[in-house]
């Protein structure tokens, strides 16, 4: 036998001993996993119960594990909202007569959402017999692939080559050392104290800034949790394949199907009830004994009883206009992040809100919702980027004083939506600034105005009495918060899951601490459910890890080149 044969077998047999290892390994686990699974089905949980506040995505997924994976009984877990509705930030409404609205579009993420899609699997769909949500969505998103034509547009109505990142070496060399600093040494640093002023003209950042809702004064090393996080999404941030859509806004593909699990296993959903206070025990631990509604209720908590709150809510404090009105004044603080004022005032571990709450000049955008009759503004749109509804994400103009982006989804965007009915969906990351065509803040314009300046920034004003034939309404939504988890910060100013010290209380939203992962996403929601749920009951299985693109060599290197294109 020569030596290239030997090392054929050599390679052959260590290939072979590497999947012997890997079958082994995950025999182990299931073997494991069966083991606590038994345990599980044998609990017995008596009188307890679990108080979850806040009826967004995180309190909905929380009681979904607390059935699926601690036998928990539904009939024992109360959800408390302050609205009439379910769904937190995952909204959308309306109908084909007024208009439709959603106040933002959460794009999902197939690689990276590991416990999203793990949640979701485990949930009926209520449009495709035999399937789950997960494949629901994948099926769709599959069938409608992403591949924008005309991510950035300038001043001119010009498609800009968006594929050239436009860094300088001043550029790469700050995102390189950024990568490589410890997230300790990046307290309270925003994204502007790093990096000079090139790289805020680059093609990246206005790609990277309006896909993931960015500023130049957001926290620091979120930007570098999110360059780890989405380091698979760098080299195709021009064209935003990695994004993943629902075929429907989120309220009906992802909250209707999960409430319908909830109410067949008998959740009691408490709507249009304010939690205000929360009581804890004297001393160190952190015990919560009763729970304080707006009507003056008290729930009186048994020691075994647990509670999971949501910290607090972007989308708190919410204002609309209409076609003829602009979007109101905020005059309401945010219910969820008061909550989290008064308790974070009462004992330790329990994180800081006021990085978050109290810069809303730094913290704010405004979106509007277009409802058309017929297509014909839609087709405008094809015609100009080449993209058919639904194939190409944002499309951005760079050069507004608004910075407005818009996305027209795949029709119909809701389940309500008629055949002759057309939306679409836009958002201004400067609302405080005068417009270009409009010689008005975005904040003072009516659905009417903030259509005009789209209009006019695709150069098609000459068109306008045309155009606004068609128009049913138009919804501007403002939200004061919408960017807050975002804002620089010290590391302990978000509590962790379940803060050092409590017994039965737990945090779980976009502003608690969970590391390595990005903030923005429905998976950082999911995530933190699951954490609190395992963390509380003592589930001891593995909670999907953050996958780390950021260390598979081929991803890296694709990074590194697109670093100079």
């Amino acid at each position: 036998m020569n030596k290239k044969q030997l090392g054929l077998l050599a390679a052959g047999a260590t290939a072979i001993g590497s999947m012997y290892g890997v079958k082994k390994l995950n025999q182990l686990k299931l073997e494991k996993n069966k083991g606590i699974d038994e345990e599980i089905e044998g609990r017995y949980y008596g009188d307890q119960q679990v108080y979850l506040i806040g009826g967004g995505i995180g309190s909905l997924a929380s009681a979904a594990f607390l059935i699926r994976d601690t036998n928990f009984e539904g009939k024992n877990i109360h959800i408390i909202e302050g609205m009439k509705i379910l769904g937190g930030s995952n909204d959308g409404a309306g109908n084909n007569e007024k208009g439709f609205i959603c106040r933002g579009g959460r794009m999902l993420n197939e690689e990276t959402y590991e416990n999203f899609w793990d949640l979701f699997r485990s949930i009926p769909s209520l449009e495709m017999p035999h399937m789950s949500v997960t494949e629901e969505i994948l099926n769709f998103d599959h069938l409608h692939p992403t591949h924008a034509q005309a991510r950035l547009i300038d001043k001119n109505a010009e498609i800009v080559n968006a594929h050239k990142m436009g860094f300088n070496n001043k550029d790469r060399a700050a995102m390189s050392k950024l990568l490589a600093t410890p997230e300790e040494e990046l307290d309270d640093l925003s994204i502007q104290d790093w990096f000079a002023p090139h790289f805020f003209e680059t093609n990246f950042w206005y790609m990277w800034q309006t896909t993931f809702a960015f500023q130049k004064w957001s926290s620091l090393f979120e930007l570098r949790r999110y360059m780890n996080r989405m380091m698979l999404e760098f080299s195709r941030i021009d064209t935003l394949e990695g994004v993943t859509r629902t075929a429907y806004n989120q309220y009906e593909s992802l909250i209707l199907p999960l409430k319908s699990f909830l109410e067949k296993h008998e959740v009691d959903f408490i709507l249009d009830k304010t939690v205000t206070d929360i009581d804890f025990v004297e001393g160190s631990d952190i015990t919560a004994t009763a729970i304080h509604l707006t009507d003056g209720e008290v729930i009186e908590l048994k020691p075994e009883d647990k509670v999971m709150m949501t910290n607090a809510c972007m989308t708190d404090s919410t204002t609309e206009g209409d076609y003829h009105t602009p979007a109101p004044k905020v005059e309401k603080r945010p219910i969820s992040g008061e909550l989290w004022y008064k308790i974070a005032q009462k004992k330790p571990n329990l994180g800081n809100p006021a990085p978050f709450f109290d810069h809303e000049e730094e913290t704010n955008w405004e979106s509007f919702t277009v409802t058309c009759k017929g297509n014909t503004l839609l087709k405008r749109f094809e015609e100009f980027s080449g993209n058919i509804p639904g194939s190409g994400a944002l499309m951005t103009f760079k050069d507004s004083n608004w910075l407005m982006s818009i996305v027209v989804a795949a029709q119909p965007h809701f389940k309500k939506q008629d055949l002759t009915t057309t939306i679409f969906w836009g958002y201004g990351l400067y609302p405080d600034r005068v417009g270009d065509y409009v010689k008005k803040t975005m904040r003072e314009c009516t659905g009417e105005e903030i259509l005009y300046e789209l209009i006019c920034q695709f150069k098609w004003q000459d068109d306008w009495e045309k155009i606004k034939e068609d128009i049913v309404n138009v919804i501007p939504c403002y939200m004061p918060y919408i960017d807050a988890q975002f804002q620089p910060r010290k590391m302990s100013d978000r509590p962790k899951v379940v803060p050092t010290g409590s017994t039965n209380f737990a945090m779980i939203s976009q502003f608690v601490e969970i590391p390595k992962d990005m903030v923005f996403t429905e998976e950082y929601s999911v995530r933190a459910a699951k954490t609190a749920v395992y963390t509380l009951f003592d589930i001891t299985k593995e909670i999907c890890p953050v996958t780390p693109h950021n260390r598979n060599p081929k991803v890296v290197a694709k990074a590194a080149k697109t670093m100079f294109r």
